[in-house]
């Protein structure tokens, strides 16, 4: 090709070239002079800086910028540095034509001769605005997310180097924690491990966990910086980056002791209501085995009595009866270890001094306890009473005293205590109120939590077969119970045994029940006249011996075997003087039939014979009690205490 073949390809060439730059929107792409000045101009300029080529050839670059940068004599250094080093690239705040400003990436390289001198410079530029909100958008988000880590004060969480040392630190590891930020960076996390766990390589394995599956949860106790213990719910999650590389860990630790606390105390309620009901079960099945034992006994011991007044026997032979109503008695007894258990039986309850009771047993319990036991009594100078049945409570005492005994069998110290006290908060293992605590303690054998966890469970004894029923404890329970406190045990293997009968401390004055003055004629209160009396049973052994008995002591006796058949002998009887009733009987109870009786009869003399009986509703309708089994004796003294009432 010749040279004007060659001259008019390159001139296409060039031609076509400059079409395309001119036609590239997206870069502003444009010719200086030596001094700066604009020589071309393309449709990427004119979209992205807003001057038509008309309007800005011929004037110098530095219009693009922001006044403050041009007083700077940045336009001129970019030039300076394009020059002396070949190329100058940066990024900053531009301005279009009407003043609003942009950000931009721009690239000036200079252009020079063939013979080396500097003839201009290529000036591309492209609008980068979009790409910086983007990038403020997601820095001020990373700045936000990072001020609400740093605050948050709930969670401890942080960062671990893949070693494991601290590397970030926020307000809620410094609360949870203890640390401030400049103790713990670069520490390792393993000294919020309690020693047990680092022996057991759980923070380790933790580590290896989140490494290996990249997350890792468990709970357990941490420690503080003072020392103190926290439940930790904690989680460790592996951080890597873009190539997989592990970089670190990120860990997020909760202080949920208060949880664990209110789960355990949701654990005891549980347990309690479970042992509550079945301790409810169980006692409604002894209250109920009891009353009928009751009945049984009432018969022998009744018919044993009375055939021991009537019969004429031998010595050998009155040994034999009198042994057969001595185990009867025992069986007694043991109903009323029962009854008490079941929270049944009949309380008489009066003011109660505690050092005065336990001095006027003192003679009984050294008698009981031997030589061995070495009893000392401790008493504050002032003490208030209590209001409790004190025959029942002289039994528990009793009672407590022989357990501590049989706990120190080389001999050994029983202290026998009393104190004031005040419980205000529903965290005590008893209800808030003002107690006096009567307490049994002994530095015998003790026992284990298993042990311990069952003592007060019915018929459980660690005395061997035939040296204990089981229902000592239950009985103080019972007792301690009925009278409106609780029966607290303490005790370690080895270390003896501290029983507490919690009792509410009498601060008023008060009254204790009376029966009600009667008003019948004064021909029936005649002394030693005999009465017509209704008695009920619905136990036809019971009712028989009840109406032996009532007849020895001079009395006509009306039988009847239900409340029903009561109502009607009394409406058929007018002269019916006393109604003695058994409390627990189908269809119509005792107290149900002295409500009606009271109405058809008011003034009738009635008298409720029960070992089982509502002593509340006993109350209400002011009935004196008797209660089974009773003997004859026990049954004059109560038909004279009626009259000495009617008396009166």
């Amino acid at each position: 090709m010749d040279e004007r073949g060659r001259s008019a390809g390159f001139s296409d060439e060039n031609e076509r070239f400059r079409l395309l730059v001119e036609s590239i929107t997206d870069y502003a792409i444009y010719m200086l002079d030596a001094d700066g000045l604009v020589t071309t101009w393309n449709a990427g300029a004119e979209r992205i800086k807003g001057y038509r080529a008309e309007e800005i050839i011929g004037h110098h670059f530095s219009t693009f910028y922001l006044p403050a940068d041009r007083q700077a004599g940045m336009p001129q250094r970019a030039l300076e540095t394009a020059e002396r080093e070949g190329r100058f690239e940066a990024e900053g705040w531009r301005q279009r034509k009407g003043g609003e400003r942009f950000w931009t990436h721009v690239v000036i390289d200079p252009i020079h001769a063939r013979d080396g001198s500097l003839i201009g410079f290529a000036k591309i530029t492209r609008d980068l605005t979009e790409r910086k909100k983007a990038q403020a958008a997601l820095a001020e988000s990373e700045e936000q997310f990072r001020r609400l880590v740093l605050n948050v004060t709930d969670y401890a969480i942080y960062m671990l180097n893949p070693q494991g040392h601290v590397t970030s630190w926020n307000l809620g590891a410094e609360r949870i924690k203890g640390y401030t930020a400049e103790e713990i960076i670069g520490q390792h996390f393993s000294r919020f491990y309690p020693e047990e766990e680092r022996a057991k390589g759980t923070l380790d394995r933790g580590l290896e966990m989140a490494r290996s599956a990249g997350h890792f949860h468990a709970e357990g106790w941490r420690l503080r910086k003072d020392g103190s213990r926290f439940w930790a719910s904690v989680v460790i999650d592996a951080i890597r980056n873009e190539d997989g590389e592990l970089i670190g860990f990120a860990k997020i630790t909760r202080d949920v002791t208060e949880r664990l606390d209110q789960q355990k105390q949701l654990d005891r309620t549980r347990e309690e209501l479970f042992q509550a009901q079945k301790l409810e079960a169980i006692g409604q099945l002894t209250g109920g085995v009891a009353h009928d034992f009751n009945n049984l006994l009432m018969v022998v011991l009744g018919s044993l009595e009375v055939l021991g007044r009537r019969l004429s026997l031998e010595e050998r032979d009155r040994r034999l009866l009198d042994n057969a109503g001595q185990a009867a008695q025992r069986g007694a007894q043991l109903t009323q270890r029962m009854l008490a258990f079941a929270r049944k039986q009949e309380l008489e309850q009066k003011p109660v001094d505690l050092p005065d009771l336990v001095r006027g047993m003192s003679g009984l319990l050294g008698r009981t306890l031997g030589p061995s036991i070495a009893i000392e009594t401790r008493f504050p100078p002032s003490l208030p009473r209590v209001l409790a049945d004190p025959n029942q409570l002289d039994s528990a005492l009793l009672n407590l005293a022989v357990n501590a005994r049989d706990a120190m069998p080389l001999g050994g110290a029983l202290v026998i205590s009393a104190e004031e006290s005040i419980i205000e908060t529903n965290d005590a293992p008893i209800a808030p109120g003002h107690y006096v605590c009567l307490a049994v303690r002994d530095n015998g054998e003790g026992m284990d939590e298993g042990t311990l966890a069952r003592a007060t469970d019915p018929f459980f004894t660690t005395k061997g077969v035939g040296k204990g029923t089981g229902l000592g404890l239950s009985m103080v329970q019972g007792i301690a119970e009925q009278s409106g406190g609780r029966l607290l045990l303490h005790s370690s293997k080895g270390e003896g045994t501290s029983a507490e009968i919690w009792l509410p401390a009498l601060i008023e004055p008060t009254q204790t029940f009376t029966a009600p003055v009667l008003e019948v004629a004064e021909s029936i209160a005649g002394s030693g006249r005999p009465l017509k009396v209704l008695a009920v049973d619905d136990d036809a052994l019971v009712l028989l011996n009840t109406t032996i008995m009532l007849e020895e002591l001079g009395h006509t006796v009306i039988e009847a075997l239900s409340g029903q058949a009561a109502l009607q002998a009394l409406d058929g009887d007018p002269g019916i003087d006393l109604l003695i009733t058994d409390q627990a009987m189908p269809r119509m109870t005792g107290l149900e039939l002295a409500a009606e009786v009271t109405k058809r009869r008011p003034g009738l003399p009635i008298i409720l014979a029960s070992g089982y009986a509502d002593i509340e509703e006993a109350r209400v309708l002011k009935l004196p009690r008797l209660a089974k089994p009773f003997s004859q004796a026990d049954l004059a003294k109560t038909l004279a205490r009626v009259a000495e009432q009617m008396r009166q």
